[in-house]
């Protein structure tokens, strides 16, 4: 089984708990630390002939355009995750509208092949921001990773399909949904996709229920992480212990856990994940075109 890698291609300082911890939003007085992470992280994949997909940043693509060439030439598929890290929910249909094209012009420009995939930053697009959908759609995303399918206090949809499904439809095209990864266990869905989570957890809990999903549930595991928890040495300013702790937790050992995570899985894109496994829920839609959870 083939399952999907993916990354969220942005700065330390770009980090919700980061920003609220430090009481900054526009990382202005933090220094890059973008290439370096990226550096070790080619590394890695280049170690293991892995493929992965890049979700980043316009802002990014801005400042270290040579890092976004980069990855796509070494084989890498490059996605859009908005253009300066700003949450969905905090913006208009008008304003989500700019803020994606802008970004996947600018990585379009850079790369020279279309951007399809689209991930929101924080995981921000919930129940009340659907309206989304169809502007992904409409500015040619044909795939979404932004639905996390757990409890969480800042993001989450726990009720939500856990494998790739259709979740708006126009016409014959669809826009798909790739969640990120779960296992479920008495009932519970628990986070076995990254983030966080794979810096907290034994290493032993993740393999298995990767190991799990893929023989049991028979899919593919949407895993994502983020360059700067590869890097121990970023800066760490002043903030409140629970900030701290969220943000810093595993840095030192997540290396050497996403080399193992390397060595034991077979990893590819999102996106040739997702052509090489058919979503369940592309079947005929309901009366409304944005499918409700519980219809799929």
């Amino acid at each position: 089984m083939v399952n999907a890698l993916t990354f969220d291609v942005e700065e330390y300082f770009h980090a919700e708990i980061f920003r609220t911890g430090t009481r900054s939003r526009d990382g202005r007085r933090f220094e890059s630390r973008i290439e370096s992470s990226i550096d070790v992280l080619l590394g890695l994949l280049s170690r293991t002939r892995a493929r992965a997909t890049f979700f980043t940043l316009g802002e990014i693509a801005r400042h270290h355009p040579f890092v976004v060439r980069r990855i796509a030439a070494e084989g890498h598929e490059i996605g859009c995750h908005g253009d300066r890290h700003d949450a969905i929910y905090a913006m208009s249909p008008a304003e989500f509208r700019a803020d994606i094209r802008r970004a996947k012009e600018r990585l379009e420009d850079l790369v020279g092949t279309a951007v399809i995939g689209y991930r929101a930053p924080n995981f921000s697009i919930g129940p009340r921001e659907s309206w989304a959908y169809p502007i992904l759609l409409e500015e040619g995303f044909l795939y979404d990773s932004s639905t996390f399918p757990i409890h969480h206090d800042r993001y989450g949809r726990p009720n939500a399909p856990r494998f790739p499904y259709g979740i708006y439809r126009s016409g014959l095209a669809w826009l798909t949904e790739f969640p990120i990864g779960t296992a479920r266990v008495f009932g519970v869905n628990l986070p076995i996709g990254g983030g966080g989570y794979f810096r907290l957890s034994p290493f032993e809990l993740i393999r298995r229920g990767i190991e799990y999903v893929n023989a049991h549930d028979r899919q593919p595991v949407m895993c994502y992480f983020h360059p700067w928890e590869l890097d121990p040495g970023q800066p760490r300013p002043p903030m409140a212990w629970r900030h701290r702790f969220r943000h810093c937790v595993g840095l030192e050992s997540a290396a050497i856990k996403m080399a193992l995570l390397l060595a034991r899985f077979e990893f590819g894109t999102a996106r040739d994940v997702l052509e090489a496994h058919e979503p369940a829920a592309n079947v005929p839609a309901p009366a409304t075109d944005v499918l409700p959870y519980a219809a799929v």
